[in-house]
């Protein structure tokens, strides 16, 4: 499972190679900001302090699926 924090106005660090090295990917809204070879340097492009790593759970063993939302009858 890919590692990835995000942070506020659209920043994302993910890990990434490039040329066959390791390096923390930064980007805003999609694009590239940089390729950072230290968390030194990530904090260069963003403050540490404002990402958030995200974790993906797995689903539930035998979990039954959710019922999907329909229209009221009291609403005309």
């Amino acid at each position: 499972m890919e590692r990835r924090w995000v942070g506020l106005d659209g920043i994302e660090v993910v890990g990434a190679l490039r040329a066959g090295r390791q390096v923390l990917r930064v980007r805003r809204n999609g694009w590239v900001v940089a390729d950072c070879t230290s968390v030194a340097e990530v904090a260069g492009h963003v403050d540490l302090a404002d990402l958030c790593e995200v974790i993906e759970l797995a689903p539930r063993r035998g979990a039954t699926p959710r019922a999907t939302a329909g229209t009221s009858s009291h609403h005309g």
